[in-house]
């Protein structure tokens, strides 16, 4: 099964993947800074943003490369 996306699909999936190379690395930057991620080590609260940002991040460049293949393939057209 194909599923054909438009350009303008492709180019706002390549654009959500970038977003979340932009603002989940700095999410993380700043919870690291916070006061409550480390006490003798990680605490919940950092382990869980964690997983967060890590899970945001990979969504990110998995959405992202579905629009730059859903891109060059309208080119291809």
């Amino acid at each position: 099964m194909n599923v054909k996306l438009s350009r303008p699909m492709s180019l706002f999936l390549v654009a959500f993947g970038v977003w979340s190379w932009v603002i989940w690395p700095t999410f993380l930057k700043n919870i690291w800074s916070d006061p409550r991620s480390f006490s003798d080590g990680p605490t919940a609260f950092f382990t869980v943003h964690l997983v967060l940002v890590i899970a945001s991040l990979v969504f990110g460049t998995v959405i992202g490369v579905l629009g730059v293949r859903g891109f060059l393939a309208t080119r291809r057209r």
